[in-house]
């Protein structure tokens, strides 16, 4: 009788736990939008990578609120248009709680007015700084905008390398011609005008007339805002091949992982300025060693920007104790002083979070830490 008894018990515990209202809270869905095929898909692949290391390391410590965050993921294919489309998908679906959206500034600024209509917090890898500044209260910068990097930029080449005629070459992009307008701003406060600004559509397969163009110019530095890395590939090799060996100072694409595979020694000695390195500081060499031990390669700015912007939209939803759209955006706004691999985090109201970019430079295929500029918030 007993043992039956005991049995009994043991069943209705068993059923009371598998009661609809008993079972584990419901995960805290969080949309990715992602460059998962098309031309741009392996840097898709480490935006993933460091989105995913980031989740694992949250879910460990027990998640947010109680509940895991599950990942929804949507492929842009790469294009404008793809990335509207897959915003206005997750959007439709409903039931996520903040959005991680594309690297690429023309992405974002196409699927804007898609990302303002749904009004859930979106986090950005967009650094055209206009992406910010269009009445948009539904996106939050995870890295500096371009603002910030072109006054590094025209800073380390006047007043460090001493040199003072500038060719720049960028993309047509929103990304550069944001870039180039903002870097031709930041020369004039120094009294230099460009010798040479040229631009060339993304996914150009020869670039000799503008690198003839560069040689004709007598430039004595290159400054280039660059989006696509397979562009950065061909240019540096076709700059060297045609006998251009002045220093060069680029955005951070001229040190992503895809970019040195393709230039080789062709990017030897060239300068960035960059939101991320591996040398920075202690954190950045912590997440190095974990991101390489589990992916095999050396993480470049695609993945510590996504893993900051995972990271901040746990955090956030954390202090707001909800996943209310309006309560998270205010926890956003409200982050200051928190330390990733990016830098410190101190959200203005624009939703721009990074101040500052590192200087570093190509030391025959290793990527050496110079020095970190941090500037006030615009």
């Amino acid at each position: 009788m007993k043992a039956s008894a005991a049995k009994f018990r043991l069943l209705a515990v068993a059923l009371l736990l598998l009661a609809p209202g008993a079972r584990a809270a419901d995960p805290i869905r969080i949309g990715i939008v992602n460059e998962i095929t098309g031309p741009q898909a392996q840097a898709g692949e480490y935006t993933l990578f460091g989105i995913r290391l980031a989740q694992a390391e949250i879910n460990a410590a027990g998640g947010v609120l109680g509940r895991q965050i599950e990942l929804q993921i949507e492929d842009n294919q790469s294009t404008n248009p793809g990335t509207a489309l897959a915003f206005a998908k997750l959007i439709s679906q409903g039931g996520v709680a903040g959005i991680i959206g594309p690297i690429r500034s023309t992405q974002i600024q196409a699927a804007s007015p898609t990302i303002a209509k749904g009004g859930i917090p979106t986090m950005i890898g967009g650094t055209d700084a206009s992406l910010t500044h269009v009445n948009n209260r539904w996106v939050f910068r995870a890295r500096p905008n371009d603002s910030y990097s072109s006054r590094v930029i025209a800073d380390f080449g006047v007043n460090t390398l001493k040199l003072k005629k500038w060719a720049i070459v960028h993309s047509t992009d929103a990304f550069g011609s944001g870039g180039v307008k903002a870097l031709g701003e930041a020369l004039k406060g120094y009294g230099v005008t460009p010798v040479l600004t040229q631009g060339y559509t993304n996914n150009s397969q020869d670039f000799t007339a503008i690198v003839l163009a560069v040689k004709k110019s007598g430039a004595d530095i290159l400054g280039t805002y660059m989006t696509n890395e397979a562009d950065v590939g061909i240019f540096a090799r076709q700059l060297r091949q045609l006998g251009v060996n002045i220093p060069w100072v680029g955005s951070p694409s001229i040190i992503a992982v895809t970019s040195l595979k393709l230039a080789g020694e062709a990017l030897h000695g060239t300068y960035a300025i960059t939101d991320f390195t591996t040398e920075a500081n202690e954190l950045t060499r912590a997440f190095t060693k974990k991101y390489r031990d589990k992916y095999g390669v050396n993480p470049d700015t695609f993945a510590s920007w996504s893993y900051d912007a995972m990271q901040i939209l746990a955090l956030a939803i954390r202090n707001a104790n909800s996943t209310e759209p309006e309560a998270v955006r205010s926890a956003i706004l409200a982050i200051k002083g928190y330390q990733g691999l990016e830098g410190t985090y101190d959200f203005d109201q624009n939703g721009d979070g990074l101040h500052g970019y590192n200087v570093v430079r190509n030391d025959g295929g290793k990527i050496v830490f110079m020095k970190r500029v941090d500037l006030p918030a615009q």
